[in-house]
């Protein structure tokens, strides 16, 4: 795979940057916020008749069949406009499981991701589960018809509150195998809406005796495979939020003047937006390898996704923290758009697993 983009995947990374400008960022994101909506459905409606929610899956599924590399562009474009919700959650997280799910059951689920017509929620984290994927709690309990009766609880469920359907990580109580249920009516759980770091809302939901449908069995490695996936799109959603700091706290130190000229040319100044920069490419270098290891389908693409992951949190929080210093005081008011990238990667840094957890993954998977 080359390293530069190709003439679709350049058109595609110019209408990304023009539709997000023309119909997000930050006033869009605070009267969502507000307003307690998810999405505008107007602007959802018009990404997946661009055919942006179908990019993911194979044309044999409805979709067209868009790379990794493309998948990249996209979504850094979209963590630059501060668009990337509902995207990652519902159709890079659900429609990948669902991807690879029983069709009977995911086929009518995953028309109406692509569609744009519903969105989902993967619930999966528990109390005592500490990122891993295997440690669940909830069971489900076999019932008449094929279906089963699902008893737990699954915490910060992003996109939950507002969800259409959920995916939910289950072990079955007859063979304690680990296994994903579809939830079709969410109305027959108990959900709880919790505000999210980023502001976008998740939920804590309850299951009693809810009905649920079987989509994998024995899911924890298929589970794996997608938040591999997960966390190449989540580094490009990152690296997006990260250029728009950079560029916003250079453009700023232009115009900030002290002493009677602007702060931009004091050395100081200078050295650590520098520093911001090398940290952008160094997540730039650290994303283009983990998209050749996807790519490629090579074996160590799990452990080059952790490495993404450890990266993104380290650097993320340096850019994010620098940027907000350097600003001053307005760097954290709700009005500018700095705070608001710098909670987008407050997020990303623990969804699907905190730096420790990934440096530890990484140190297992190279032994």
């Amino acid at each position: 795979m080359k390293l530069s983009l190709d003439t679709e995947q350049q058109m595609l990374k110019d209408s990304v940057e023009r539709f997000v400008a023309d119909n997000w960022g930050v006033d869009e994101r605070r009267r969502l916020r507000d307003a307690g909506e998810l999405v505008n459905p107007d602007t959802w409606r018009q990404m997946a008749e661009l055919g942006w929610c179908g990019l993911p899956f194979s044309e044999d599924l409805g979709g067209y069949g868009g790379s990794f590399a493309d998948i990249m562009v996209l979504m850094e474009g979209l963590g630059k406009g501060l668009a990337a919700q509902p995207f990652l959650t519902s159709v890079l997280a659900c429609g990948g499981l669902l991807a690879r799910g029983d069709q009977a059951v995911a086929g009518p689920l995953l028309n109406g991701l692509i569609s744009g017509e519903v969105h989902g929620a993967l619930a999966f984290a528990e109390q005592r589960g500490r990122f891993h994927l295997d440690r669940v709690a909830t069971l489900a309990e076999p019932s008449e018809g094929g279906a089963v009766l699902l008893e737990g609880e699954k915490i910060a469920v992003a996109g939950g509150a507002e969800a259409d359907f959920l995916l939910v990580t289950a072990r079955h109580a007859a063979d304690a195998s680990v296994n994903l249920y579809v939830v079709a009516d969410p109305t027959l759980t108990e959900r709880r809406q919790v505000p999210l770091v980023d502001g976008s809302s998740g939920a804590a939901v309850t299951f009693r005796s809810t009905p649920a449908k079987l989509l994998l069995a024995n899911c924890v490695p298929d589970l794996e495979a997608v938040v591999d996936e997960l966390l190449v799109a989540m580094g490009s959603q990152a690296l997006g939020c990260m250029q728009a700091l950079l560029d916003l706290t250079v453009e700023y130190t232009k115009t900030r003047e002290q002493f009677g000229q602007p702060i931009g040319k004091f050395q100081a100044l200078q050295h650590r937006m520098a520093d911001m920069y090398m940290h952008c490419e160094a997540l730039r270098s650290l994303l283009y390898q983990a998209v050749i290891a996807h790519e490629e389908d090579r074996p160590d693409k799990s452990r080059v996704s952790s490495a993404l992951k450890v990266k993104l949190g380290e650097a993320g929080r340096f850019v994010s923290q620098q940027a907000v210093q350097l600003h001053g005081g307005i760097g954290m008011s709700d009005e500018l758009a700095v705070s608001h990238h710098f909670k987008s990667l407050m997020l990303l840094n623990t969804l699907f697993g905190d730096p420790d957890y990934h440096l530890d993954r990484y140190r297992r998977l190279a032994a």
